[in-house]
């Protein structure tokens, strides 16, 4: 059992200021958790639960980003830019909550569109959040009542006591006089906020603490997550891998490709290990990229390379392979991540071991720098693969921490050179003098020799081959650098 945390008034004086002056500094928001008791070096388990709710483009990613003090929602003067939910631990007066940003509630619908189904599917999940929330922080906008405004209120009634209500875009007590036209529909209590600005974001943070409880709050000691990354042109299935794996909706899935934009995390346990996904936007080439928000949701699918261990790359097994896919596997190797060619969508296709060794051929001939990543064909609608899958993602995450000691890389490098000893000509000669592993996740060697500039590309390649075959690595890209030795390996001849 982890320890519980039970929750005091937070004092007034320890309100926080503008995000980015805290995430700058830091300062008020690291005194205020060591008051409440919480870290953020540690990870912790039934959160309470906000989930900030209103109509298109009344700023609930710009509060959400606030809040949670970085720019992690996209935001972007688009209506209906939020569709997936997204849900970040976020640390308020020191207090931890699940906060979760939710897409805007829309009236007006052309029916029979593309649109329109995605604007439903948006509905759907926005109220399955607000079924699961502790607090729901409704967001209202300083201008005119909408009709979108009153059919949301009307449908969170049965949610009421859950409730508190904002009017955002007052900064400066703009619009406050129209804003007070909101009191009509019998809230407890109206506050009047800038999300952009910062204006009394202070006595919000107050009211969302006064109504939480925070008894069930454990530390959660299960250990860093293998954390997955699942990337991909568009419409490869994705957000069904996502949501197969960890057992919820939490990404909308629709035919309409480019339906997920930001990027939407979730959890789940296999076999007793903690698993973080990171279900990304489709990414196509950066001359079909138009669109502001597509440009930003194409960075952020690109960015969470440096947050992830395990890449599942999804390739459509009924529209095969495209250059973009290339693309996508060289970003993941150069940062050293480990890949998984996922052949997704396998049911549709000719079942049997010759039908999977041909795609496999395929996609060796593509990336023939890439033979050491796995290929593995699933079914994420029917649920095929995933054991093979998760499986093959853990054996990838300890290889990516392994670490070898110097004494035993270098008896290996011994035997290696041993076994295909460098050129003899005087121009291309050289000594390969000693080793280090320099670096876990990514994987990453240093190799002193006497001539570094006249080791060829090939005889490089061999040593990574060696390493990943006899060292334990062989599902891993294997990165190594090569620097001449200093003076006093020179006078001592190791190989």
């Amino acid at each position: 059992m982890g320890k519980r945390f039970s929750k005091e008034k937070p004092k007034s004086g320890q309100l926080e200021e503008d995000f980015l002056q805290i995430d700058s500094q830091g300062i008020s928001g690291e005194l205020a958790m060591e008051e409440a008791g919480f870290s953020r070096d540690k990870k912790y388990r039934n959160l309470p639960l906000v989930v900030i709710a209103g109509r298109p483009n009344v700023g609930k990613s710009t509060l959400f980003n606030r809040l949670l003090h970085r720019r992690r929602a996209i935001t972007d003067p688009t209506p209906g830019v939020t569709r997936d939910p997204i849900q970040e631990t976020a640390f308020i007066n020191g207090y931890p909550v699940n906060l979760m940003d939710t897409g805007g509630f829309k009236l007006d619908r052309d029916i029979g569109s593309m649109e329109a189904v995605m604007d439903e599917l948006v509905v759907e999940q926005t109220i399955r959040s607000l079924e699961k929330a502790d607090v729901i922080l409704l967001l209202l906008d300083a201008g005119l009542i909408t009709g979108e405004d009153e059919e949301f209120i009307d449908l969170l009634r049965p949610y009421w006591k859950k409730v508190i209500a904002a009017v955002n875009k007052t900064e400066g007590g703009r619009l406050e006089e129209e804003a007070w036209n909101y009191m009509r529909f019998g809230f407890e209590t109206l506050l009047f906020i800038s999300a952009e600005h910062g204006d009394r974001i202070p006595e919000l943070k107050e009211q969302l603490l006064s109504r939480l409880d925070f008894s069930a709050v454990e530390e959660d000691f299960g250990g860093e997550p293998v954390r997955v990354a699942i990337l991909g042109k568009p419409n490869t299935g994705k957000s069904t891998l996502a949501n197969r794996l960890t057992h919820t909706e939490a990404s909308i899935v629709c035919d309409y490709a480019g339906t997920t934009r930001d990027v939407v995390e979730g959890s789940f346990i296999y076999k007793e290990r903690n698993f973080q996904v990171l279900d990304t936007a489709g990414i196509r080439r950066k001359a079909k990229v138009k669109e502001n928000v597509e440009y930003y949701s194409v960075n952020r699918a690109i960015k969470t390379l440096d947050r992830c261990e395990v890449v599942f790359l999804m390739i459509d097994a009924q529209d095969g392979l495209a250059e973009q896919d290339k693309k996508i596997a060289a970003l993941a190797h150069d940062r050293g991540r480990g890949v998984i060619f996922v052949l997704n969508k396998w049911d549709t296709q000719e079942q049997g071991r010759k039908a999977l060794r041909k795609a496999e051929e395929n996609i060796r001939i593509m990336f023939g720098h890439m033979g050491y990543a796995p290929v593995i064909a699933i079914s994420a609608l029917e649920g095929k693969g995933m054991q093979e899958l998760l499986n093959t993602a853990l054996e990838m995450q300890a290889q990516l921490h392994r670490k070898i000691d110097t004494g035993s890389l270098n008896m290996a490098l011994k035997d290696w050179v041993a076994a295909y000893p460098p050129p003899a000509s005087r121009t291309a000669h050289f000594k390969m003098r000693y080793m280090v592993q320099t670096s876990t996740n990514p994987v990453s060697f240093l190799i002193f020799a006497s001539r570094p500039e006249v080791v060829s590309d090939s005889y490089l390649a061999y040593i990574k081959n060696k390493i990943r075959s006899d060292l334990g690595f062989d599902k891993i890209p294997v990165m190594l650098e090569l620097k001449a030795s200093r003076k006093k390996w020179e006078d001592r001849e190791k190989f």
